[in-house]
């Protein structure tokens, strides 16, 4: 029997799942499965990753994420409160857009403790969204477990009325015994009530041996150590990425749950073309006052008398070009213009030449340049950078590439006291708020930090721990296969079984954002 998994928490969960998004859709494909969902806790960090990745494994995407919802409104800020999970699902790309939308709004306005949303905002932004009832923290579980089945019924009709024919009670097989009460009242309250019923796992890793380093994972996560009995757990192993066989047995009660994963699984239709390079487009704002039509003689315009100046710099230092030299300049600034216009990419240079110029204009500090974007003529002209890319021998083809069509990307160093004042002008100036963001980078736990934490949580003494990551050398790109085959390592591991399991139990964490 085919089956889809609908509720799986990745290592971008973070600290939380376990399951690296390759591993996921390859086994997906192994286990015959003809699509899979990612749905991690109140965020989407990795839904771009997952999307690229199940296409290229040639299994359907279903993009989703498992919100916080708040009963008492996303604006409350009370101690205690009920945080109910809901299991969300994008059907289409209006689907995709509301959920980014609706986690927006759950950490800009939503957000204590966890990015919450409300009744509010799920009946405002439902359009192209299936819903699931969640787990045992879901709020329909949680009130049928408390005794009160009316209510219960009553919410599970709350939210079907949120999305109209959108919205599953989600049963799952995990051997914990609150569970199987939960699934008692679920199947009541689908007789009841008409609404369908899906058998989900909440997946938390991959395999079923997995639970031993998934449990140290949620000690890092939460600063606790194994062997305290009184810490956030997993109260069974059944929360892997399990076949369709092993589901089919679980569920042998109620085969109309597992099949409705695959009606789910049929309605959902993500396309984004930019995941695609032969179908990318790119959408740049403008300058105010200028339009795209008049992007391309701009560049060329503002290069050229940038280039100019350049020239004249030189000249006033006593450096001065021949014109041999000049032409030179000229040549490589028109060819470099003509690529660059070809691409389509002239708005991306006038705007980063823009707030940099203001920014230097503004007597705040700004870096010379750095990356491959010190190659182009066109960056140093403009005033973007200011290394001179012929003087030093640098390639524009290293920054940008008619044969790899991909965004040009400049780094650029401000002050760190103003930087701030950078922002706000690239705020005041392209539209507001709402037009600019700020993006972030996860961490990952290399080597040595992956040794310290997982040290850590066994309650391994500290100069055990520093003696084997001391062993561990500095140079990036050094990975702990590599460290593994250090003889003094190896020995310890042979004669030390709480060493061996930290230097095991390091490499499955290493690299987990």
């Amino acid at each position: 029997m085919s089956f889809v998994h609908l509720h799986v928490h990745t290592c971008y969960s973070l600290l939380d799942g376990a399951i690296r998004i390759n591993d996921l859709v390859n086994t997906a494909k192994e286990m015959g499965m003809p699509a899979v969902a990612v749905t991690d806790h109140g965020q989407m960090f990795g839904l771009w990753t997952f999307y690229k990745a199940a296409l290229k494994a040639k299994i359907k995407p279903i993009l989703g994420v498992e919100t916080y919802v708040t009963p008492q409104g996303r604006q409350s800020r009370n101690k205690g409160e009920v945080r109910n999970h809901l299991t969300l699902l994008a059907q289409n790309n209006t689907g995709y857009h509301n959920l980014c939308r609706l986690i927006s709004l759950a950490n800009l306005e939503g957000f204590y403790n966890r990015p919450r949303v409300d009744y509010e905002l799920l009946s405002k932004y439902n359009e192209g969204i299936i819903a699931l009832s969640g787990c045992l923290q879901g709020e329909v579980p949680m009130i049928a477990l408390s005794g009160r089945l009316d209510d219960a019924k009553k919410a599970a009709e709350n939210l079907a009325g949120i999305f109209p024919n959108r919205f599953y009670l989600e049963i799952q097989m995990n051997g914990l015994p609150l569970q199987a009460l939960a699934n008692k009242s679920l199947v009541d309250i689908s007789k009841s009530t008409g609404i369908p019923l899906v058998a989900t796992n909440d997946c938390h890793y991959l395999r079923e041996e997995d639970h031993e380093a998934h449990d140290l994972l949620l000690c890092i996560q939460t600063g606790k150590l194994v062997s305290e009995q009184s810490r956030m757990r997993m109260e069974s192993n059944e929360f892997y990425f399990k076949s369709p066989e092993k589901m089919a047995s679980d569920f042998d009660w109620c085969p109309e749950a597992l099949a409705n994963t695959l009606v789910i699984a049929d309605q959902c239709e993500i396309d984004f073309p930019n995941a695609d390079p032969a179908r990318r487009v790119y959408h740049f704002p403008s300058l105010p006052g200028l339009s795209e039509n008049n992007a391309a003689d701009q560049l060329k315009t503002q290069a050229e008398e940038g280039l100019e100046k350049r020239f004249q710099k030189l000249e006033s230092a006593g450096q001065p070009l021949s014109q041999e030299d000049q032409a030179k300049y000229l040549e490589r600034l028109e060819h470099e213009v003509s690529v660059i216009n070809g691409m389509n990419f002239p708005s991306y240079f006038l705007i980063v030449a823009d707030f940099i110029n203001w920014a230097k204009e503004n007597k705040i500090p700004v870096g010379p340049g750095r990356g491959s974007a010190v190659g182009s003529l066109v960056s140093w002209s403009l005033g973007i950078t200011d290394v001179d890319p012929i003087k030093y021998d640098l390639l524009f083809e290293r920054f940008l590439n008619p044969e790899r069509i991909s965004m040009p990307d400049i780094d650029v160093d401000f002050c760190a006291e103003c930087r701030d004042e950078v922002i706000k002008y690239v705020t005041d100036t392209y539209g507001g708020s709402d037009y600019v963001a700020q993006i972030l980078t996860l961490g990952q736990m290399k080597a040595k930090a992956a040794i310290k934490a997982v040290g850590r949580a066994l309650d391994i003494p500290l100069p055990d721990v520093t003696a084997i990551t001391k062993l561990v050398p500095d140079k990036p790109g050094t990975c702990l296969a590599d460290v593994l085959t250090n003889p003094i390592i190896k020995e310890v591991m042979n004669t030390d079984p709480k060493i061996k399991k930290m230097m095991d139990m390091a490499l499955f964490m290493e690299d987990l954002p």
